[in-house]
């Protein structure tokens, strides 16, 4: 009799204060608050929980009043990834770690991330990455370039062009065109769960200081993040710019 796959927990983090767009996972959308549709979104997919972690009682009742779980968490967590370990500390299994502004998220992306961590007991994350073919893209330090290696793993992340393609004259603006195989990544995280609660304890790292970017924190350590090829590529919400750009989407799919 084979085992039972471990059971899947989606945590989305949530935080009232954002610099740029103040009461994010408030703002609404098709008047439904956007963090309300993560849950939706989310719920969609092949997980047994759903759990939204707040920093303000403002999101923890528009969460449940939408019929969503949501907890209350330390407002001085210094990334979501601390935030969601907090909320996942006694959840054995999987933990996913969905953005709170990705009201778009495709269902499938989560059950992509967490595939491999039901294939193989002893890979400890796993995160997506996405083909990138917008030169602007490839040159904007805002989105994280990744590199792998022959199984998938992640070699490294960046927000500078990687890989650097010698033969090509590119410059720091980039390229006409984009080489095949450069990849961008998706900020969308599945870990084991005694893990993530290693991951929150480890010392920050160099590269991880120097990037700005927490997942190399992992890869400095020694441990394996799986980096699964996706063709979804959510739309984060960080600006009222970008706010307005989904809530045409959202229209749109809805037929409005």
């Amino acid at each position: 009799m084979s085992p039972s796959p471990p059971p899947v927990l989606v945590v989305i983090p949530a935080r009232y204060a954002s610099s740029r767009l103040p009461g994010k996972p408030l703002a609404r959308i098709a008047g439904v608050p956007m963090v309300v549709h993560v849950c939706r979104r989310a719920a969609l997919a092949q997980v047994d929980r759903v759990l939204v972690a707040a920093d303000d009682p403002r999101i923890v009742e528009a969460v449940t009043h939408a019929g969503f779980e949501a907890v209350m968490t330390r407002a001085d967590h210094p990334s979501g990834t601390d935030r969601v370990a907090e909320a996942a500390r006694e959840w054995s299994g999987i933990v996913v770690n969905v953005q709170g502004d990705e009201p778009l998220i495709d269902p499938d992306a989560i059950d992509a991330a967490v595939a491999p961590l039901r294939e193989d007991p002893a890979l400890p994350m796993s995160t997506l990455a996405h083909p990138l073919h917008d030169p602007d893209d490839y040159a904007n330090p805002n989105v994280v370039k990744l590199v792998r290696n022959l199984r998938g793993d992640a070699l490294y992340f960046s927000r500078l062009p990687i890989p650097f393609f010698r033969d090509l004259p590119l410059n720091h603006a980039g390229s006409a065109a984009v080489p095949p195989g450069v990849l961008r990544h998706i900020g969308l995280y599945a870990f084991r769960a005694d893990f993530l609660q290693t991951f929150a304890q480890l010392p920050p790292t160099f590269l991880e200081q120097a990037e700005k970017l927490e997942q190399l924190r992992a890869l400095e350590h020694g441990h394996a993040i799986r980096a699964v090829l996706t063709d979804h590529a959510p739309i984060g919400v960080d600006t009222p710019e970008d706010l307005e750009r989904v809530r045409r989407l959202l229209a749109a799919e809805n037929g409005g």
